[in-house]
């Protein structure tokens, strides 16, 4: 697996106005809401994209349902790792399998055109290998900085 650089890290929230309180009041991170309670920012320095990411969005995205599952850990975070592409997120999502890995589901493309496949650890980490087309220019594929 070729890890090109990190695509995001969110904090998993359980009560989204207090952590937006935190992070936004009174961290004063540049974060901006996208209409559905998840607040980020591709501003924060060092950071591609950061995130507030409440559970119920985190459940959804990773079992279809806005209910977390009571057999599995509760998340705290979520970390994406980019690839090259697409197909390198399947591939991966196949590695880690191989290596002993359950993934909470296969490489898909998500409505906003990233293409993830997520797991979750016994410590309560979302890794995700990912492929955000918005990260990286078209025209020659190249890493954006």
């Amino acid at each position: 697996m070729d890890v090109l650089f990190i695509t995001s890290v969110a904090v998993v929230v359980a009560d989204p106005s207090l952590s937006r309180k935190l992070f936004i009041e009174v961290l004063g991170l540049p974060l901006e809401g996208e209409g559905n309670g998840y607040y980020s920012s591709g501003s924060v320095p060092g950071s591609k994209h950061f995130g507030l990411w409440p559970l119920s969005q985190a459940a959804a995205a990773c079992f279809g349902t806005p209910q977390w599952p009571a057999d599995r850990v509760v998340p705290q975070a979520s970390i994406e790792f980019e690839v090259e592409n697409a197909e390198a997120v399947a591939a991966a999502g196949a590695e880690l399998q191989r290596a002993g890995f359950e993934l909470v589901h296969q490489a898909r493309t998500e409505p906003w055109g990233q293409t993830v496949a997520r797991l979750l650890t016994a410590d309560g980490l979302i890794v995700g290998i990912s492929y955000a087309p918005s990260l990286h220019d078209v025209q020659g594929d190249q890493v954006s900085g």
